[in-house]
């Protein structure tokens, strides 16, 4: 919940590929106070079975910017070995040795205390998209 001295973050995963909520994708929140500060890590979490990520720590007092690190290398070979679990379903192919194109995702961007900041990430084994939603 942001106040009127800090800024409050949250997010959620699309995966595009599938047309569902990315389950499981670890997340690291990071935050500093001015672009020359040093980052500091807040914690993480996992979305949920909706996609989403609902226990990000609250923002420290003075926060001007806010670094979200997704790890999708490990969601991207789960699939992967569920994918071939089921004969009919395709498995990514040409994704690198590890199975992930991107094997972490991160976005950075600045925040102005008072408000809310949600930062949707839709993704797909070669590609992803990110915006400030509502």
């Amino acid at each position: 919940m942001s106040t009127a001295t800090t800024a409050s973050v949250s997010t959620h995963i699309l995966d595009t590929s599938v047309g569902r909520p990315a389950e499981g994708v670890a997340i690291s929140l990071s935050a500093r106070s001015g672009s020359g500060s040093e980052w500091q890590a807040l914690g993480g979490s996992a979305t949920d079975a909706d996609g989403r990520c609902k226990d990000l720590p609250a923002l420290p007092e003075g926060t001007t910017h806010v670094r979200l690190d997704f790890e999708t290398e490990t969601y991207f070979l789960n699939k992967h070995k569920q994918a071939e679990a089921q004969q009919d379903a395709p498995a990514n192919r040409d994704s690198g040795a590890t199975g992930a194109f991107f094997p972490e995702v991160a976005i950075t961007f600045a925040v102005t205390p008072g408000e809310h900041y949600h930062v949707p990430l839709l993704l797909n084994p070669f590609g992803y998209s990110v915006y400030r939603g509502s």
